[in-house]
């Protein structure tokens, strides 16, 4: 059973699986609300209060990635798994680069998807308590729990990938990082696909702080990641 209260988004155009999947989801304590294209998906999550999405790949009106997209522009916060029956690098790497919380490959084992629901949702709860949750990276503030980076007035609203990564770099700042050591803490294995969407993290986050030249992260090749900064 998932602790977290989790109201859940599920766009499956499958509608028999769609509606395994959300009557198991439901016996484990969330709420589901299935839609069976892209478009309607879209409309729901507009007019929800949805704090977990379950995006089919392969959708009728708007495909998963788009509609991830139109999500992440509303509220970046908010995890996204994709289910998807394509197992091709380029669709994870895709979907990671959209920055996609996780990846199912159907068919799919109820209790693997489960225990991703688990450990994303545990991850927001954690944020939520507020430890650890504020750091000074050069001029920018960096809330974590709110999933913020603010300077100048301005602020910017990070993914929840995003925010866990930055986060891991804070806490060691100064100091080098084992790459494995990110994937475990974050994704849990260190596994080439997360991998490969640590990297787009990465750079996302270099791209974000490209205006103050005091914040560096830097690639230690074959080791890890180290985040240097004035502050």
């Amino acid at each position: 059973m998932v602790d977290k209260r989790l109201n859940v988004l599920l766009v499956e155009d499958d509608l028999n699986l769609g509606f395994l999947t959300a009557e198991f989801l439901e016996n484990q304590g969330m709420q589901v609300k299935l839609f069976r294209d892209g478009e309607s998906g879209l409309a729901g999550f507009k007019n929800g209060n949805f704090n977990f999405c379950l995006l089919d790949i392969m959708l009728p009106k708007l495909d998963g990635f788009s509609l991830a997209k139109k999500i992440r522009a509303l509220k970046p916060e908010v995890p996204v798994i994709f289910l998807t029956a394509k197992a091709l690098k380029e669709d994870k790497l895709k979907g990671y680069n959209i920055g996609a919380d996780d990846y199912v490959t159907k068919p799919f084992d109820e209790d693997e998807l489960l225990c991703k629901i688990k450990a994303i949702s545990n991850r927001i709860d954690f944020n939520q308590q507020g430890s650890e949750s504020v750091f000074q990276v050069g001029k920018y503030s960096f809330d974590f729990a709110n999933q913020a980076l603010e300077a100048e007035g301005k602020v910017k609203r990070l993914t929840s990938r995003e925010a866990d990564v930055l986060r891991v770099l804070c806490l060691s700042k100064n100091n080098i990082v084992k790459r494995e050591k990110i994937l475990i803490s974050i994704w849990g294995e260190n596994d080439y696909f997360y991998g490969r969407s640590l990297d787009v993290f990465i750079s996302k986050l270099r791209k974000y702080f490209s205006d103050d030249q005091s914040i560096k992260i830097e690639n230690v090749p074959t080791v890890g990641f180290l985040l240097t900064c004035s502050n």
